[in-house]
């Protein structure tokens, strides 16, 4: 029997989290809403210009298995920090969540990523990432073992950004496929998107990935259509399941000719939107290993990204198996 649920493979980053108003971001040339890579002399520039800030881990694969973990699955981890003092934190963060993380870190250069994230008042977060120990990542640093115990391996998009973190997820996919496992992925931003498309659209048609994670605007930037429903229709005959999360009208899930319908979580203050479509992944996923309907893993993913978006940083403080529970979901 697979001993882990989910196997989240991404960048390991520690989110330093402010607030700022809309002049801010343009002063310095900031992309709203999206997640711009950064070199180490640009992150030191904006961490400079920073209003007080909140150190959490973060990253996008890390605050799924965050999430998992603390819905009660049993959830492992694989990515680079570098020995130094963000590395120890996010070390230390990702175990006491329970969440195994074995990835063996970096001595010496370069240094823990860090992504700069600027709240705007509405809510909505722009992303500014130096990667450092993240590109560092390969296929080394796979564990076979974690593969093949895993019901479902997932992995951000994020990860094609560095060749080594490539060829890291084909030969964990290879090993998972092996086992008879499922290998599953976030389409990440629509940026990523724009710069990977035929790479992506070859993981779904190649059936390498069978579940995907994407929101609205990252399966119209994947199929180059501004009209939803056109990208649905195509993002349902790509994949085996498709999850498509859109913000306050909730979420839709096909499966071949099956649409379910999501409503969003109500909620009584928008705070930060940082890791929203990570948590919901964590609610669905561990839904999906639990062996529930789509419609469950659905509300279960709603449920997690609505407690997320009313709080600063991408990893719940509550423990959502309780808050599921008092839900009725679980």
């Amino acid at each position: 029997m697979p001993y882990y649920d989910v196997l989240c493979i991404g960048n390991a980053i520690v989110d330093i989290v402010a607030p700022c108003d809309e002049a801010f971001l343009e002063t310095n040339g900031l992309i709203k809403g999206a997640m711009d890579l950064i070199d180490a002399r640009r992150a030191d520039l904006l961490y400079s210009r920073m209003s007080p800030a909140i150190e959490v881990s973060g990253g996008s694969a890390g605050n799924t298995a965050a999430g998992v973990a603390s819905f009660g699955g049993r959830a492992a981890f694989v990515g680079k920090v570098s020995s130094d003092r963000l590395g120890e934190i996010y070390t230390h963060d990702m175990r006491e969540q329970g969440v195994a993380f074995d990835t063996k870190p970096l001595k010496n250069e370069p240094r823990t990523a860090r992504s700069m994230i600027f709240v705007t008042p509405d809510g909505e977060r722009s992303m500014n990432t130096y990667l450092g120990a993240c590109v560092e990542l390969g296929p080394e640093d796979v564990e076979a073992d974690k593969a093949y115990e895993a019901k479902v391996t997932y992995f951000e998009g994020y990860l094609w950004d560095a060749t080594r973190g490539k060829e890291a997820i084909r030969r964990t996919a290879m090993l998972a496929h092996a086992a008879g496992r499922e290998v599953s992925m976030t389409l990440s931003d629509s940026l990523c998107v724009d710069r990977y498309r035929e790479e992506f659209l070859t993981l779904l048609r190649s059936g390498t990935v069978s579940l995907v994670f994407a929101n609205s605007g990252e399966i119209k930037s994947l199929y180059q259509t501004v009209s939803f429903e056109e990208a649905l229709d195509a993002f349902r005959k790509d994949c085996n399941i498709g999850v498509v999360t859109r913000s306050g009208r909730g979420s839709v899930i096909v499966c071949g000719n099956e649409t379910v319908v999501v409503r969003a979580t109500n909620i009584e203050e928008l705070v930060d939107t940082t890791g929203a479509g990570d948590l919901y992944a964590a609610g669905f996923l561990y839904g999906y290993t639990s062996g529930r309907s789509l419609k469950d893993c659905g509300d279960l993913g709603s449920l997690a990204a609505g407690l997320v978006i009313q709080q600063i940083g991408a990893r719940p403080r509550q423990n959502l198996r309780r808050e599921a529970e008092q839900a009725g979901l679980l």
